[in-house]
């Protein structure tokens, strides 16, 4: 881990799950390579998702594991991944989904950060439009500061 909770090898612009589960392990496993929690921490993101909609709006959801799950992240860390066909999120359509693993509370700042830049319209409509990983890097650079 390079102490940026962001980096290139985190981000997908074309996810390959057709469900939220498969969305949830997705983002999930992009922390896992990261170095950023254990394998693990995936089935405490799915407990969450069973407890309380992390679907956020605009077609955003931010899956993360449970206050049990807290020993199994290494380091505070995202992932991103965008669907070029909306997943079904409990009757929400997500085409971002933004895995967050937060150690001893970092995930605050990374949560504000990701719901300002989800919060403007224009922003979410570049992210849909970011042809590569580097462009939409470059819209998400804000969270690694």
């Amino acid at each position: 881990m390079s102490g940026k909770v962001l980096e290139l090898a985190q981000i997908d612009v074309h996810g390959s799950a057709k469900t939220l589960d498969e969305a949830v392990d997705e983002a999930g496993q992009m922390l896992v390579a990261a170095g950023a929690v254990t394998p693990d921490y995936i089935g405490f993101m799915h407990d969450r998702e069973r407890v309380i909609s992390t679907y956020m709006g605009n077609f955003l959801a931010i899956p993360h594991g449970t206050n049990e799950g807290k020993d199994t992240i290494l380091a505070s860390a995202l992932s991103f991944v965008r669907y070029d066909e909306p997943i079904d999120w409990n009757g929400n359509p997500v085409r971002f989904v933004v895995g967050i693993a937060g150690k001893d509370g970092g995930h605050m700042e990374v949560l504000s950060s990701i719901a300002l830049i989800f919060s403007d319209e224009e922003q979410v409509d570049r992210l849909l439009v970011a042809e590569t990983k580097e462009d939409v890097f470059a819209l998400l650079g804000d969270v690694n500061e």
